[in-house]
C-alpha cells in the first residue's frame, strides 16, 4: 500500500486474519470492525456501542488487544489480525472458550467475542504459572459492558482457565526437573 491515502479511493489491504493470508478493499475512513464483517466474514467481531466503551469490538492486532471500532482497516494492512474465530482449532473449542461454556458464561452471546479475546490477552501477559485473584479479573473485565452475566461466571471461567494452565505449567516444570536430576 502506498503511503499516501486518498480519500474515495478504496485502497488494497493485505493481512493476516485468524493464520491466513486475506485481503479485501477499503475506503480510508472504514473501521476495521465494518472491515473484518462485512469485506472479510469475520462476523463474531460485534459492534455495539462504536465509541471504543462497551468491548464488544476488541480483537488482537500484532498480538495486542484493540478495540476494532477505534481502528480504521487501511491500518491493518501489512499486519496481523486475530478474531474470535480464531480460537477455536478444527472446530474445537479453546480452553477459554470451553470453560465458558462450563459455566454459563455466554448467556446472549453478544459481547462474548470481545471478552474471549481480553481474556486472551491478559491471561497471555500473566506471568507463568501463576493464577491472578477475582479482584485482578474483574478490573480487566471492567473494560467491557455485560447486560446479561452479572460477571460472576465470567470470572469462575477466567479463574478456572488460570488455574489449569497454572497446574500444567508446574507440572511440566517438575517433569524437566526430574529428568534433569535422572541425567
Amino acid at each position: 500500500m502506498s503511503s499516501l491515502i486518498q480519500r474515495d479511493t478504496l485502497h488494497e489491504i493485505q493481512l493476516v486474519l485468524n493464520g491466513r493470508a486475506r485481503r479485501g478493499r477499503a475506503e480510508p475512513r472504514l473501521l476495521l470492525s465494518d472491515f473484518l464483517r462485512d469485506e472479510l466474514g469475520a462476523t463474531g467481531t460485534h459492534v455495539g456501542c462504536e465509541h471504543g466503551v462497551c468491548g464488544a469490538c476488541t480483537v488482537r492486532i500484532d498480538g495486542v488487544a484493540q478495540r476494532a471500532c477505534l481502528t480504521f482497516a487501511v491500518q491493518v494492512d501489512g499486519r496481523t489480525v486475530e478474531t474470535v474465530e480464531g480460537l477455536a482449532s478444527d472446530g474445537l473449542l479453546g480452553d477459554l472458550q470451553a470453560a465458558f461454556k462450563r459455566h454459563h458464561a455466554l448467556q446472549c452471546g453478544f459481547c462474548t467475542a470481545g471478552i474471549l479475546m481480553s481474556c486472551v490477552d491478559w491471561l497471555g501477559r500473566l506471568p507463568l504459572g501463576s493464577v491472578p485473584d477475582e479482584r485482578a479479573v474483574r478490573e480487566m473485565l471492567s473494560g467491557h459492558l455485560c447486560r446479561c452475566t452479572g460477571y460472576t461466571p465470567l470470572v469462575a471461567a477466567i479463574l478456572d482457565v488460570a488455574r489449569n494452565r497454572a497446574v500444567a505449567f508446574h507440572a511440566a516444570a517438575a517433569s524437566v526437573s526430574t529428568e534433569v536430576s535422572r541425567a
